[in-house]
């Protein structure tokens, strides 16, 4: 206690001794974020303005700006003819169709009212990459979009594109933590894989993952990992791809848990939100196959 009470002191001296009233801090205006950083509205501006932020009140961040974003991670800014088309499949793909089967009210209320767009992957020292961050249901930050190649951009070939898909079905998972952040999935689903959850997920390849249960290796870190990985698999892929995956499962134990998680997500939006999944996810396939082909 004695320590810590000296550090403290000598830390208040050392700020009060370094700068002082009369002291010239110089100009302050070409700081960012102290009125340096304006600039006049530009037609990706308006976009953003006109489709998201009017009718769901949700700002777009491209602009770059590292105080959004983690200090110690290399990161490159998003090209800017990517935002229009990008932001654009997100709303047809996740925002339309969750409004066509919840309704408008539901999206204005439980959407993410900010976004980050970041151009490069985020890697983590462990090898792995975070495609996209959820904090509180407000802010999500998005990566890769660089990569990102849909129907009339350059380099696009018509495919079931792993990055397009895989934009998706980052928005769709982290889009699910927010619906079971506020109201809870049942106990249930949690007791269907107990004892197979793990830390040591990175180390799990997805297809070993797959024979015990999980969509994903990531899916089998944590149960609520693994309800959003459901979620957001069987709606990118949609019914006909879901169905396909389950039959590369040699194990049926295995298969059978994969239905038991399917059914509970399935009751889940039904019952709590009275949205159909299988609609749902109808409609989000159909918008990506839209995207791609």
């Amino acid at each position: 206690m004695f320590k810590h009470k000296i550090y403290l002191v000598l830390l208040a001296l050392a700020v009060f001794a370094s700068c002082k009233k009369e002291d010239d801090l110089g100009d302050v205006s070409n700081i960012p974020g102290l009125g340096g950083d304006t600039w006049a509205a530009t037609p990706i501006d308006n976009w953003i303005r006109d489709t998201l932020t009017t009718p769901f009140n949700v700002a777009a961040k491209y602009k770059w700006d590292q105080g959004e974003l983690d200090f110690d991670k290399t990161l490159t800014p998003p090209k800017e003819e990517k935002i229009i088309p990008l932001l654009s499949a997100i709303k047809k793909v996740w925002i339309d169709n969750y409004v066509a089967e919840a309704g408008k009210l539901f999206m204005q209320k439980y959407i993410p009212k900010f976004f980050v767009l970041v151009g490069s992957a985020n890697w983590n020292i462990d090898g792995t990459i975070t495609l996209g961050t959820a904090e509180g249901g407000r802010r999500i930050v998005l990566y890769v979009l660089n990569d990102f190649r849909i129907k009339g951009m350059p380099g696009y070939v018509p495919s079931d594109s792993v990055e397009v898909k895989m934009m998706f079905h980052t928005i769709e998972h982290e889009f699910a933590h927010i619906m079971h952040q506020t109201v809870m999935y049942p106990e249930d689903f949690k007791r269907i894989s107990v004892g197979d959850y793990t830390s040591n997920w990175n180390n799990v390849r997805d297809d070993e993952a797959n024979e015990k249960g999980f969509v994903s290796a990531y899916a089998q870190s944590a149960a609520d990992e693994d309800f959003v990985e459901m979620i957001s698999l069987m709606l990118v892929e949609g019914r006909d791809g879901f169905e396909s995956f389950l039959k590369t499962i040699s194990n049926p134990a295995a298969v059978d848990k994969l239905r038991q998680k399917e059914t509970i997500v399935v009751n889940y939006f039904k019952d709590v939100w009275g949205i159909n999944f299988y609609s749902l996810q109808t409609r989000t396939r159909n918008s990506i196959n839209a995207l791609m082909y």
